[in-house]
């Protein structure tokens, strides 16, 4: 059986997926700056028996490898990310990046790891495969605007069935899989707004008009969308990571720069922010007399798991019986965004969860510079996605399988 060989393949691989992520970890890149990791995955596939590797796909760093099975059936496409963070690790690891300010801090270097391995297997067994797995190994998930769109651009979802991709967790736990259908993670976007006032000295403020007073009223303002505005149901974010009013104590500063962030689990209620906030931004002339310039741009859109692929998913991976996993559980949503989402508005898809907390038990949040996974995940999410690959390519389908 293709599955069982499959699984038999990657647990005698489990080292070397631990070997290669620990390479990756070491040297990390930023966002549209993989050169060195997108050759070394180019190089991988050197000796590997598939039909094709695409390189500098999209115009950056992206790679495809398409894997062509001996029969004609669906095509599965799996994407996967390779792009570091621009943080100072701090986790002491002896396998610590050595790229000075970059840092694998959200398990991108997992991902590809265990992908390499899986394709290889893969490829190694497409005589028994009906259809076609495309494996996209795409670059800067982290900054928008992000690899996807390029690659879409680029035309990676021609002819593909449906799209599948997975993200090892560090704050969950190791040995259980997540799921969930619909809506899945937040949709976000980036707002600036420069106020003009007149500037003067603290002792005169009568001949002033203090930006920082205007600036401020729209802090607080914008805090009663999501509590005023949005349906209590609804899941809706307004951040203020930056107010530049920065000066001498005793001068009233004549501009200020304020950037913030916004998360939403509808497209609705994303554009329900935005509409407030600009109507704040252009109330503020009015009320103080400045001159403000509002800019406001969405990028990674809502991420939406269809259902029915999902549940595909879902039975594919309980039915596999992977000695691993504990659990296959439903997740709630998850805040962060991803980029994954521009994929799902393309073609029916879903990305689901491996768990990956340390076994010390203390998981540091992605994005943190002490991050770190459990090696384990590694051969977890090869197998869930070996799981997934045979469901769709093994000649039969999960749902002709219960029948």
């Amino acid at each position: 059986m293709l599955l069982t060989e499959l699984m038999r393949k990657l647990d005698e691989h489990k080292d070397r997926m631990i070997e290669i992520r620990r390479h990756f970890h070491q040297y990390p890149e930023l966002s549209f700056q993989e050169e060195k990791t997108a050759q070394y995955i180019a190089d991988f596939y050197k000796n590997v028996p598939v039909d094709s590797i695409e390189t500098n796909y999209g115009g950056e760093h992206g790679i495809v490898v398409t894997i062509k099975g001996a029969k004609p059936g669906k095509t599965i496409a799996i994407r996967v990310d390779f792009d570091a963070l621009p943080i100072r690790e701090e986790t002491g690891l002896p396998f610590a990046s050595k790229n000075d300010g970059v840092m694998h801090a959200c398990g991108h270097d997992a991902h590809t790891a265990y992908m390499l391995v899986l394709a290889e297997v893969l490829a190694e067994h497409k005589n028994e495969l009906s259809g076609t797995v495309k494996v996209i190994h795409q670059p800067a998930e982290e900054t928008p605007p992000g690899g996807a769109i390029g690659m879409i651009k680029a035309g990676v979802l021609d002819g593909v069935d449906c799209i599948i991709g997975i993200h090892v967790m560090s704050t969950m736990k190791t040995g259980h899989i997540y799921y969930r259908s619909g809506n899945t993670q937040t949709g976000r976007a980036y707002f600036k707004l420069v106020v003009q006032g007149k500037g003067g000295h603290g002792s005169s403020s009568h001949l002033a008009n203090d930006a920082i007073v205007a600036a401020s009223s729209f802090v607080m303002n914008v805090q009663t969308i999501v509590s005023r505005r949005i349906n209590p149901f609804d899941t809706g974010v307004i951040t203020i990571g930056n107010f530049d009013g920065k000066g001498s104590f005793n001068v009233i500063k004549d501009q200020v720069t304020i950037e913030g962030d916004v998360r939403a689990m509808s497209p609705e209620t994303r554009e329900l922010i935005e509409k407030e906030l600009r109507a704040f931004a252009e109330g503020l002339e009015k009320s103080y007399g400045v001159q403000t310039d509002f800019q406001y741009s969405n990028d990674y859109p809502v991420l939406y798991n269809d259902p029915e692929v999902t549940e595909h998913v879902r039975r594919a991976l309980e039915q596999a019986a992977i000695p691993e996993v504990e659990e296959i559980l439903e997740t709630p949503s998850q805040p962060p965004s991803e980029d994954f989402a521009y994929y799902l508005e393309k073609v029916p898809g879903c990305f689901f969860y491996v768990g990956a907390q340390p076994d010390s038990g203390e998981a540091y949040p992605h994005h943190h510079p002490k991050f770190d996974i459990n090696e384990k995940s590694l051969l977890i999410s090869a197998k869930a996605m070996a799981a997934v690959v045979a469901s769709y390519c093994a000649g039969s389908s999960v749902k002709q399988e219960e029948k």
